[in-house]
């Protein structure tokens, strides 16, 4: 027979970024606060949001979001640290309080884990030392004081042709008409869009007089210059945008991970080697239409945001979980604040020959942007929800995977 939690279910989530944040909060509004504590660590006491960090870089000032206004009255307690390891095997977090430098020990019950990506080098040489980054806010803010120094007539190079890398040159090309901006790509800047998106994209290109580079690979980078297979290419300040690592700290656990070191999860964001960890946002393995991992998105994150908290309430309140099929509808670029593109792609995110240009798409985009920071203060989307009461049953079977984890 099932009866009542008599103790409080901890729960712990680890990162605030836009996956982090949504599960916490979603949490909170479908269990009952006298059945668990929810903590949420994070460096930092208020909301990033990471898709407007190339607008910060260029001296847009972006609105604050304190946590202590988003979690106000649901419960969720912020504790602003740093984590540093993970044992899933004990059940512990060790983290660093940002004003102290001694080490402590959270123990936890159910662990979320959304710790995230960060900047990647590719062990590019110099890329480290002397290029610029704009995935995180440190990195934006450092970029934003470099770039406001330049004089007229400098170069800047953008290194990658993806969203990123689009969105970052564009950017700066419309504040700073007075720079020469460089665009650096593999292949041709936006080969995955259709053609109608391609060649919207090369006409903003030229209208903002941003230089194409494309298929050049970037194999060094100095204070001065980029180096290229067969090229220097002068540049004051170099912006590294070629893809995201994720935190590394998963790869010292015993949790069970993939080559790039996400967590492998199955369909409701659990772990398969560790049943009490559940993992979302671009730290997860998760995969999507077709058996394709899902990229590392805010489009990707927040579904399984969504599909985690859920089912850990499911579980923890005596209900099977549910999951929901995740998919993409489109991919939304801005490209600086008067103009935009969005690519419609398929569910396993393929481009469509259907594709939103102009004005009009930069306010779409813009709507995107601010409904994403609306879901992190409202994540059950403003809809009615009713606390559960966490109930303690038999003990639970292993998670089916976890015997055979490595």
């Amino acid at each position: 027979m099932q009866v009542r939690q008599l103790t409080q279910h901890r729960i712990i989530v680890i990162g605030a970024g836009y996956a982090g944040a949504i599960a916490a909060g979603r949490l909170a509004r479908r269990l009952r606060r006298e059945d668990v504590t929810i903590t949420l660590v994070n460096p930092e006491p208020d909301f990033v949001e990471r898709v407007r960090l190339h607008q910060l870089a260029v001296g847009q000032e972006l609105r604050p979001r304190p946590f202590t206004e988003m979690f106000a009255g649901t419960g969720v307690r912020l504790r602003l640290a740093r984590v540093t390891a993970v044992d899933a095997d004990r059940k512990t977090v060790t983290v660093t309080a940002t004003d102290a430098t001694a080490a402590e020990e959270l123990t936890y019950d159910t662990l979320v884990y959304a710790l995230g990506s960060a900047w990647n080098t590719h062990d590019v040489p110099g890329t480290a030392e002397h290029a610029h980054d704009i995935a995180g806010r440190p990195g934006a803010l450092r970029l934003r004081e470099r770039l406001a120094a330049l004089g007229a007539g400098q170069p800047v190079v953008v290194v990658g042709g993806g969203l990123t890398g689009l969105e970052a040159a564009t950017e700066i090309a419309e504040a700073r008409p007075d720079l020469d901006v460089a665009l650096a790509a593999r292949a041709a800047p936006g080969d995955w869009l259709s053609p109608k998106g391609r060649h919207h994209l090369r006409k903003v290109c030229d209208r903002l007089g941003i230089t194409v580079h494309e298929h050049t690979t970037v194999t060094a980078v100095a204070a001065d210059h980029v180096t290229t297979a067969s090229s220097a290419i002068p540049a004051s300040v170099t912006i590294w945008t070629t893809g995201f690592a994720v935190h590394p700290i998963a790869q010292a656990t015993a949790l069970k991970i993939d080559t790039t070191g996400r967590i492998e999860v199955d369909s409701t964001m659990r772990s398969l080697s560790h049943p009490d960890v559940y993992a979302i946002g671009d730290a997860a393995l998760v995969m999507g239409p077709n058996d394709k991992p899902l990229r590392m998105s805010c489009a990707s994150g927040v579904p399984t945001a969504w599909q985690a908290a859920d089912s850990i309430a499911s579980r923890l309140t005596g209900r099977k979980p549910t999951t929901v099929p995740l998919r993409y509808f489109n991919q939304c670029i801005s490209l600086g604040r008067k103009d935009g593109l969005i690519q419609y792609v398929t569910a396993d995110d393929q481009s469509r020959p259907a594709a939103l240009t102009g004005k009009t798409a930069a306010l779409y985009k813009e709507l995107v942007c601010k409904g994403a920071a609306w879901g992190v203060a409202n994540p059950t989307l403003a809809k009615p929800t009713r606390r559960r009461s966490v109930i303690q049953g038999p003990t639970p079977m292993p998670h089916p995977t976890a015997a055979n984890a490595g």
